[in-house]
Parts: structure tokens; sequence; C-alpha cells
């Protein structure tokens, strides 16, 4: 196999689910306001899960709407990778019941758990996985019910985050070589972890500390701290790696996490603001969901298009954070 083979990004997909939940609606139940969440997050609303809806249904949709993109079935995926902190059961894997529902027969299926990374981490692990040879497509979603582990009395965690799902079709090609520019797909990857900081944002609870599912706790002067720090560098570390100026990237597709943490990274990076997408103020941060949704809001809004170069970073407990640079689309 021909090793500098590219690995495309064809084709995104997403999905929210239907209850919105405004600042001013969770004010009725906890001791907060639309100005304080807006001045703090930037979110003005989330998207909250309905009764008997699950992370795998939001998976299966937005998987459904990548691949209907792609112009591609469940049947032509070899390989699948969700990307989530809160799984429709302990075991077996999210992906594996993905896999069925969308008919991915034959498809390798497993979950990754990095947590707001996910996205991220998922990308690289596929990546790697079709260049060495494991298949030719693949389906990565970032999906969360992430309002399953929120302490509703803690006004500093549960108005951060709200729940959703987001896809990309990832392709082996080397059409791009063949017509001489092997600049498509991803251009470049970096992932790192930390554990020693697991105490500034974590959950209390798994099957094996006290059989819990238990509550998101945070430290977030800390988080924050360190995720200017750590997203500035890894982002350095991204664009070293591909060779790239951040001039060079048409848009900052971040973690929609906190407002604050994007406009400290376009700052950064010296972009201008309609270079940055932003749609943390529509569904608050979904963790490993928040990349592949804005993504996704940006592709079918018309300001992602082929041959875009795409900067993605995220952070999340762990510590765990990642930066990737993508060229979205395929040669034409």
């Amino acid at each position: 196999m021909n090793r500098r083979q590219s690995v495309l990004m064809t084709a995104v997909g997403s999905y929210l689910p239907e209850n919105i939940v405004s600042n001013e609606a969770l004010s009725a139940f906890v001791d907060t306001d639309d100005a304080w969440i807006k001045r703090r997050t930037g979110i003005t609303q989330r998207h909250l899960v309905a009764e008997g809806e699950t992370t795998s249904d939001m998976a299966r949709e937005a998987a459904a709407k990548a691949l209907t993109a792609a112009g591609i079935t469940g049947a032509d995926i070899d390989l699948i990778i969700v990307a989530t902190t809160t799984p429709d059961n302990t075991f077996p894997s999210t992906a594996t019941k993905v896999q069925h529902e969308i008919g991915a027969i034959d498809a390798i299926a497993f979950d990754v758990q990095a947590v707001c990374a996910g996205f991220v981490y998922a990308l690289d692990i596929a990546q790697a996985m079709l260049q060495g040879g494991r298949g030719s497509k693949a389906l990565i979603i970032g999906a969360e019910s992430f309002s399953k582990l929120l302490d509703w009395n803690d006004r500093t965690t549960c108005v951060l985050f709200g729940d959703g799902a987001g896809a990309a079709v990832l392709e082996l090609d080397d059409s791009a070589e063949a017509n001489g520019d092997d600049n498509w797909g991803i251009r470049s990857s970096v992932l790192h972890s930390n554990g020693a900081y697991r105490d500034i944002l974590y959950v209390d609870g798994g099957p094996s500390s006290n059989n819990t599912v238990g509550h998101v706790r945070m430290e977030g002067k800390e988080v924050f701290r360190h995720a200017v720090e750590k997203l500035a560098a890894v982002m350095d570390e991204a664009l070293t790696a591909a060779n790239m100026q951040a001039s060079q990237i048409d848009w900052l597709v971040p973690h929609q996490a906190n407002i604050r943490i994007i406009d400290a990274m376009q700052k950064k990076m010296n972009l201008p603001t309609e270079r940055v997408v932003r749609t943390v103020d529509q569904h608050a941060n979904t963790s490993a969901a928040s990349i592949p949704l804005a993504l996704a809001a940006a592709v079918d809004d018309g300001r992602i298009k082929n041959g875009d170069v795409l900067a993605m970073e995220a952070i999340g407990g762990g510590l765990v954070w990642g930066a990737a640079l993508v060229k979205f689309g395929r040669p034409r």
C-alpha cells in the first residue's frame, strides 16, 4: 500500500435533540440568570435529550446525515469510532450499536473515551488505522448525553453543558497525490494527556469506584488557565507538524466550551473573527460532540467549502488535549 495515501474528510453530519432549554428557562430551577451565563460563557441555550433518547440514537442520526452527504451507505464503512463519555451502557460499546443500526455489517467498531478531546482523538486513531490497511472508509462520531452527568444544584457546571452528536466520514484516497497535491485531508494531528491534573475536571462516580454514574466536578479557574495555555501550545505543534502558518488557516473550528477560551485562541492565532466558527451559544459544551457540531453547522450554511483548511482543538478531563489540521473535502 502507498504509505502516503491521504485520509480525506469528505462529509459531516449532526444531530441536536428537539428539547431546547434557554438560560431563562434554566433560571427557573437553578440559581442563575441569563446575563450571568452569557457573560461568563457566551451560552444562550442548550439541547437536552428527551426521555428515552440515548447517545446511540443521536450518534445514529448524525452518522446517517454524514453518510448521505458523502453519497455512501453504512455498508461501505470499514471502521466506526464513537467518542463519548456517556455511552448507552457500560458495555457493549455505543459504536457497535450504531454499527448495527446503520448496516455497517463488516465494520470494526469501538468507543474512545477522551471526554471533550474525544473527536480529535478519534480522528487521529482512524487516520492511523486507515493508513495501516484496516479499510478505506471510516465514520468518526462525537456523541454525548452530557446532561446525565450534571448536578442541577451546581450552577458552576450545570449551565455549561448540553447534548448532541456530530459525525464525519473519512476516506483513504490517493487521487490528490496523483494530481500532484498531497496536501488534502488530515495534514497533522497532535495528542497529549497528563493525569496529574485529573482532579480539576472529573466525574465523581464509576463502576469500580462507587458503583454510580456520578456528577461532573470542576475547578473552573484552573481549567480555564490550562485550556488557554495547552490549546495554544498544541496548535503550534500541529502547525509545525504540517509545515504551516496560522495565516494559512481558513477556519478555526474549536471545542465549543466557553466563548472566552475561543476568543483567546483567536487572538493567539491572530485570526479575524469571521474565520472562527462559534456555535457554543446555540448548544453549550457538548464535550466530544462540540467540534463536529460546529463543523457541520459551518458546512451546512456554506461557510466551510471544499478545499478549506481547518484547525481543530479541544481539551477535556484527564487532562487530555489535542489539535488537528485538515484540508476539507476532496480534490476535483
